[in-house]
């Protein structure tokens, strides 16, 4: 148990990295998102504003220079109000657009496209009081606070720092008219509040950059949940291995019942072996009817020896064979004629041996 709980060590998985993104554990910042937005709309505002401000003028007079009468009906009004909210939109909407299409663009540069349907369920551990109480005196809770404490502690120092660069302007507000009064301030609100939406964004940098680092902290991995893992996805080692120990026997008992039937066996020294089989009554094309590395390779040989089959030594050819053909199937039309010149070997080699023995070539 203790080790279940021991020291991260280990980088996490591609299989523990999409767990946690199917599950909505993403490395993302809501800072960064709504600093974004307020420049964006801060700009639009810069960029639009005047015309927005001209066409609520006219709206305004439009609305108040009107002869104003009264119905016992409602149909006037409605027809006024319904027009009333045409013109708010058609100017609003395209701007609140631009925001929103603003908005997913950060947001899938952060996580990309993501849908977490599990999110959508309640979960009762969020209204769990003594879960409440734990996340309420966590560490991560007292570094959202500390870190939203300091960006107050920003934003004001920016607003004040902003608003003393432009204290001579504030000075010479009361000698201003109403109208130039007015551009006055909105110009001073407006400039103050960029430099703090850019100052919000710095932050919102870095708690994006932290985000990252923890996640990826979160996700590493102890030697437990690393065997654990290995576990639940190749399933248990010694039933792996048993199931291993089954497939080789298989190998080697086929090696043991086919060879026999070679007519030779070319090999790379001790490393691979390939037993090839020729019956030209019935067989049109040789066969590769069992190939080997290493032990196997070697157990080929002695197979070879017990049944007098012929041993001959061809680097590049069993190298070749071993990479191109599976057991069960002909050589290909490359391997033709060094496989013939083997073969015709062999058979001189037979009918010049009268002991019957073995030979190596």
């Amino acid at each position: 148990m203790a080790e279940q709980f021991g020291e991260k060590i280990h980088e996490a998985t591609p299989h523990r990295r999409q767990k946690a993104r199917e599950e909505g554990h993403v490395a993302k910042s809501q800072d960064l998102t709504s600093a974004i937005i307020l420049i964006g709309a801060l700009l639009i505002l810069l960029w639009q504003g005047q015309s927005l401000l001209d066409f609520l003028g006219r709206l305004a007079h439009s609305q108040l220079a009107e002869k104003v009468t009264f119905d016992n009906s409602s149909s006037i009004l409605t027809q006024q109000l319904r027009a009333l909210v045409l013109q708010l939109a058609s100017v609003l909407l395209p701007i609140l657009g631009l925001l929103f299409v603003l908005a997913v663009i950060v947001q899938v540069g952060q996580v990309g496209l993501l849908f977490v349907p599990k999110r959508l369920s309640p979960d009762l551990n969020h209204i769990n009081p003594l879960r409440g109480m734990q996340r309420l005196f966590s560490l991560p809770t007292f570094v959202r606070f500390s870190f939203g404490l300091f960006k107050v502690l920003a934003v004001s120092a920016v607003g004040a720092v902003s608003l003393w660069l432009d204290r001579a302007t504030i000075l010479s507000l009361g000698g201003l008219g109403v109208r130039e009064l007015s551009l006055a301030i909105f110009s001073l609100i407006f400039w103050t509040v960029l430099k703090i939406g850019f100052a919000l964004l710095i932050l919102a940098i870095v708690d994006y950059a932290f985000q990252r680092w923890k996640h990826e902290q979160d996700l590493r991995m102890t030697n437990h949940e690393m065997r654990e893992e290995l576990r639940s996805l190749q399933g248990d080692p010694q039933v792996t291995a048993r199931r291993l120990a089954v497939q080789r026997q298989l190998v080697l008992n086929r090696v043991i019942s086919l060879v026999p039937q070679a007519n030779v066996v070319v090999t790379s020294t001790i490393e691979l072996s390939v037993a090839i089989q020729y019956e030209p009554a019935t067989m049109t094309t040789p066969v590769v009817v069992a190939k080997g590395a290493g032990m196997v390779a070697q157990r080929i040989c002695t197979l070879a020896l017990e049944a007098n089959v012929t041993i001959v030594e061809h680097k590049e050819l069993a190298r070749t064979l071993y990479k191109q053909v599976d057991p069960g199937n002909p050589i290909t039309s490359d391997h033709y004629p060094a496989v013939a010149e083997i073969l015709q070997h062999v058979d001189r080699l037979k009918n010049e041996t009268l002991s019957g023995q073995p030979q190596a070539a």
